[in-house]
């Protein structure tokens, strides 16, 4: 755990509630810090602080990211006040807890994420990150040329102007289109603005990160490499800190190993530094700077 952490933030990670339902329960008074109700928050809960909810402790629990592909005809929700099934049916009781990244309605099919991560979720959903989201949609009737190209530069519709990041015609009567920003029901909106009933809406691609071949209905656990991809676009590098980690981390069992095969440590260094710079190139991370040293001096002009 961080030294210290929001008790909102904190009940939120051992599964009570998201953020905003965590602070209606401190509110209410429903939480205590070491025996001492607490009606605040943004009070911070520190290391060895017990924390209380209805008189029942809570822990923070391991960090859980799924991968669903929703079928048609549910709902993205816990609990539905017209009592229609919803995706937590599909999962098991250790995975109740995990809340859902986004939403699809409920005649949409597609991937969604499910976290107890909330920096994700906040990675994930904040509109500065402009993260992108594909789907595949099939409408009643083929598309005209000019509202496609309506779809890019913007549809005037009653929830304002609302515009598609890219398209791409498939056939006919069917689209895939790529959305950088979060509008409720937001292709549909476009689509019976201009006249259109959408057949079949599917999400097959979050970020960089494709359902590839999940199941409709199943679920599948998010490696750190997935959770990566889901958080950047394809034509988006990975942070610059990730990559510089990632080669050291590839880099130093190189060393190691040459060394122990009988390689003068500097060799080793120097076999190492070049595996670095391959493994840098190959993740798109800028190459450094050339040093002035020896290869300048060595350039230089002997009169």
């Amino acid at each position: 755990m961080e030294q210290e952490i929001r008790l909102n933030k904190y009940l939120a990670a051992c599964g009570i509630d998201s953020r905003r339902g965590c602070d209606d329960l401190i509110l209410q008074g429903h939480v205590e810090i070491n025996g001492q109700p607490c009606l605040k928050p943004g009070t911070r809960v520190k290391e060895g602080d017990h924390v209380r909810v209805d008189g029942k402790r809570v822990t923070l629990l391991r960090s859980t990211t799924i991968l669903l592909n929703k079928p048609r005809g549910l709902v993205c929700t816990k609990e539905d006040e017209y009592q229609r099934e919803t995706i937590y049916s599909l999962l098991p009781d250790a995975m109740q807890h995990l809340h859902h990244v986004g939403r699809l309605d409920a005649d949409s099919e597609g991937l969604i994420i499910l976290t107890n991560d909330g920096d994700l979720t906040q990675r994930l959903m904040h509109p500065s990150n402009k993260v992108e989201k594909e789907y595949l949609v099939t409408s009643n009737q083929p598309y005209l040329q000019e509202h496609l190209e309506l779809f890019l530069s913007g549809v005037y519709t009653k929830e304002g102007k609302l515009s598609a990041k890219s398209l791409r015609r498939m056939s006919a009567r069917r689209l895939s289109i790529v959305l950088d920003q979060g509008a409720k029901r937001q292709i549909r909106v476009m689509l019976e603005t201009l006249g259109y009933q959408v057949i079949k809406l599917v999400r097959v691609r979050i970020g960089s990160l494709w359902g590839g071949d999940l199941e409709v209905g199943r679920h599948q656990l998010l490696t750190a490499e997935d959770i990566l991809k889901a958080s950047v676009n394809p034509d988006q590098p990975a942070p610059k800190s990730m990559l510089r980690s990632e080669a050291k981390k590839r880099a130093k069992p190189v060393a190691r190993k040459l060394a122990g095969k009988g390689a003068k440590p500097f060799a080793a260094k120097k076999t190492a530094r070049k595996m670095t710079k391959a493994r840098r190139e190959s993740l798109n991370e800028p190459p450094r700077r050339e040093t002035k040293g020896r290869a300048a001096k060595s350039t230089r002009r002997k009169y």
